[in-house]
C-alpha cells in the first residue's frame, strides 16, 4: 500500500505500516469503526479524497483481509465495505494515536470522545503488565526479541553486540 516495503526490518510495527501506514488509511479504518461508513461515495464525501487513492486503499484493505467488499444489495452494482475481525482489531491502536494526538498535536481541548456505548463511559487505552497493572513510564517497557525472532537476526544482533 505505501509502494515500500520493510524488508530489513524485523519487526510488526513495521509489517502494520506496509498494510496501514499511509495517512488515507487509517481515516478510512478510522470513519469505518467509529461512524459506520460503507460504502465507497460516502467515504469519499466525507474524507475528501481523490478517487484513485480511495480506490486503492480499499482495494488493498480488500487484499489485505482488513475489508470486506459486498454486494450492496441484489438489485444494485453498488458495494459496500465492511470492516473483518482483523480491521476491527485496529480500534485500540485507533484510539491511542487519538490519545497521543488529543495530548500533543490538538490545541485545546479534545475534539473527539470515545465512550462505551452500553454505558457512555469514556474509553481509554493504556500500558498494562499483567502483573503490575497500569504501566505510566514508558521507559519501563523494554522490547525483547520474541519467538518470532528468526534465529539468523538474533545471530548477527550478537555479533554486533560482541564488536
Amino acid at each position: 500500500m505505501l509502494g515500500k516495503t520493510y524488508d530489513s526490518e524485523v519487526c510488526s510495527i513495521a509489517r502494520a505500516l506496509e498494510v496501514i501506514g499511509e495517512r488515507w488509511s487509517l481515516l478510512i479504518v478510522r470513519d469505518a469503526l467509529f461512524a459506520g461508513v460503507t460504502r465507497y461515495n460516502d467515504f469519499q464525501r466525507r474524507l475528501g479524497i481523490a478517487t484513485n487513492i480511495l480506490k486503492a486503499r480499499l482495494d488493498g484493505f480488500v487484499a489485505a483481509g482488513i475489508m470486506e467488499r459486498r454486494r450492496h444489495s441484489d438489485e444494485s452494482e453498488l458495494y459496500e465495505y465492511r470492516l473483518t475481525d482483523k480491521g476491527r482489531a485496529l480500534a485500540p491502536a485507533l484510539v491511542a494515536l487519538t490519545e497521543w494526538g488529543d495530548r500533543w498535536a490538538t490545541p485545546g481541548e479534545p475534539p473527539i470522545l470515545y465512550r462505551h456505548a452500553t454505558c457512555g463511559t469514556g474509553i481509554t487505552h493504556q500500558l498494562v503488565c499483567a502483573t503490575c497493572g497500569p504501566v505510566s513510564d514508558p521507559s519501563e517497557v523494554q522490547a525483547q526479541p520474541g519467538p518470532g525472532m528468526p534465529a539468523e537476526v538474533l545471530a548477527k544482533k550478537r555479533g554486533q553486540a560482541a564488536d
